[in-house]
């Protein structure tokens, strides 16, 4: 079992890292082939400057309405996808740099995040299942990805001691299918990301929108 484990935290890892970056390439190769349109009209403001107000601001809920209004909501997406990156950490950690995490308190530490994590996924699942807006716009992959997304923070938490094999094996066996299968689900939005806000950016930073300025309505008057 140890052979099995040593190999499956290891080589086997290491493919699926690599077939996930593969379609991860070929999928951006595509989404370069469709440049941003080009803006036919006057410029209120700074293209660059929209640009990076888009991009950052996820990490400026106090700029969103819907998250300074529903703050519970902001800090439910935050812990979620904290724990989701502590749990990727985590695949890493343990088979290169165990010493990293040898302690007792970095355990508690990572496992707490994680906790909190899989609760806020679980919170997640059931508005999904209860609210009728959410169910209106959800498919069974989002359902699917959710519930083996709270499974694989469940799994990170038992794994996280580096002490049963059992649970190593269930964590870095859900890890490889995670590689092998986000680049084709809904949860692989984030490689999205970038390219969404950068044309978000380049068109409300044109028209003076982006960024927002506080007591301001961020219109400028057009050059004549």
């Amino acid at each position: 079992m140890d052979q099995f484990l040593k190999v499956l935290e290891d080589e086997v890892q290491l493919i699926a890292l690599a077939f996930m970056a593969v379609v991860y390439m070929l999928r951006i190769r595509w989404l370069l082939k469709f440049p941003a349109s080009r803006e036919n009209t006057p410029s209120r403001g700074d293209e660059r400057a929209g640009i990076a107000y888009a991009m950052v601001a996820i990490a400026m809920p106090w700029a969103m309405e819907s998250a300074r209004k529903h703050w519970t909501k902001y800090a439910e997406f935050a812990v979620f996808h904290l724990g989701v990156a502590v749990a990727i950490a985590v695949t890493f950690i343990l088979p290169y740099w165990p010493g990293l995490i040898a302690g007792p308190r970095a355990v508690v530490a990572i496992q707490a995040v994680l906790a909190l994590a899989f609760l806020a996924g679980v919170s997640r699942f059931v508005k999904r299942c209860v609210r009728p807006d959410l169910r209106l716009i959800s498919s069974a992959d989002d359902y699917f990805s959710i519930i083996l997304l709270d499974l694989y923070l469940l799994s990170a938490f038992f794994a996280t001691p580096n002490r049963s094999a059992w649970a190593l094996i269930a964590f870095f066996g859900m890890t490889t299918f995670f590689l092998i299968y986000v680049p084709f689900s809904k949860i692989s939005h984030y490689l999205y990301y970038p390219f969404q806000k950068y044309y978000l950016g380049k068109h409300l930073g044109h028209r003076g929108v982006y960024p927002k300025q506080t007591g301001s309505t961020n219109l400028q008057p057009v050059a004549k």
